[in-house]
């Protein structure tokens, strides 16, 4: 009998477990930590995001374009990308400039009964009857009463939501509340959709304006590449976001693994069945296997769902029992100093 001691050929950085207090911070993290490994070079190329769901990216999307940190995603749409978001985003658009014919246009055709040219004939209507070029007055859309009751809803909702006191979430989340029914009807797959939709809310909670909001979901990355389309080569560097399913067989020199959840990452349909969370319990191993050289496993402390609103989340089981000595724990605060956890 041959006894043998294997010992890996690669050494690197330990592992870290990042505890965010929140969903924003999570994001920002991964942000700075991507720009601060890029400049002790490490391309963009030789880093991924990897999460368990499509949707899990959304707030991180919005901070990498803010960052004008070029990315493609793999394995679902990117957040602004999906058509229900777009579909909010012109409602935002018209409250915050109702001079926008392209959005006018968009929401106008989710009504019934409007057509192309009834549409044509509205948007005329309305711009011609705009005073004004600025921000639109509270009163500006109580001179369209002669409309149908489908369009008068939606400018009884700008007429409600244009006034300076209702705050950013709010503005959105009326607009999301008006949206609601015309969604389920437009879309068969609106369960599924409805996620982003809470997200969309959620990354509103940063702004106290809806033209700072706009301008930074405007900010598009190099490619509007979808989960299917590859990279366009080496001449640009690209930064990869993909569900782990999307990543087998792939490896990374620095892999983020974010919002390791339980519900998440364990999914919450697979906890109360050993079998699924067998299966995902390989999942989160391929996931961290993807790493030759830095791994980060980030969480937040608080996320938002839109029944109970802002909770207290739970790490994924899949990290209890680590050893102190296997990983490094820090926590991000909201300056974004990391600080080794105290135990």
């Amino acid at each position: 009998m041959y006894f043998k001691e294997l010992k890996s050929r690669r050494s690197g950085s330990l592992p870290v477990i990042v505890k965010a207090e929140t969903e924003l911070l999570q994001a920002r993290f991964v942000v700075q930590k991507i720009l601060e490994l890029r400049e002790e070079g490490i391309t963009l190329e030789d880093m991924a995001v990897l999460f368990r769901s499509g949707f899990l990216s959304d707030v991180l999307e919005v901070e990498l374009m803010k960052a004008n940190i070029p990315f493609v995603k793999y394995g679902g749409f990117k957040f602004i990308e999906t058509a229900h978001v777009k579909d909010v985003i012109a409602h935002l658009r018209v409250l915050q400039n109702p001079r926008d014919v392209v959005s006018w246009n968009r929401i106008l055709l989710l009504l019934e009964g409007v057509g192309p040219r009834k549409a044509e004939s509205i948007i005329d209507d309305i711009i011609s009857k705009r005073v004004g070029t600025n921000e639109p007055a509270d009163d500006f859309w109580l001179g369209f009463n002669d409309y149908p009751d489908t369009l008068r809803s939606l400018l009884s909702l700008f007429r409600e939501v244009s006034k300076t006191s209702v705050t950013v979430p709010d503005k959105v989340f009326r607009v999301i509340e008006y949206y609601t029914p015309i969604f389920k009807k437009v879309y068969e797959d609106h369960q599924k959709r409805q996620k982003d939709l809470e997200m969309f809310r959620s990354i509103s909670e940063q702004y106290d304006s809806i033209e700072h909001l706009l301008v930074d979901l405007a900010l598009d990355p190099p490619t509007n590449s979808v989960s299917d389309v590859q990279s366009p080569g080496n001449e640009k560097e690209i930064l990869v976001l993909s569900t782990v399913h999307s990543a087998k067989g792939l490896e990374w020199k620095a892999v983020f693994i974010i919002n390791a959840l339980d519900g998440r990452f364990p999914s919450l349909r697979s906890v109360d069945d050993p079998d699924e969370l067998e299966e995902e319990a390989r999942l989160f191993y391929v996931a961290c296997t993807r790493a030759k050289d830095y791994l980060f496993i980030t969480y937040p402390m608080e996320v938002f769902e839109r029944d109970a609103g802002v909770v207290l989340s739970k790490p994924s089981r899949f990290l209890s029992g680590i050893q102190t000595d296997q990983v490094e724990e820090w926590i991000v605060d909201g300056s974004l100093i990391e600080h080794p956890l105290l135990r």
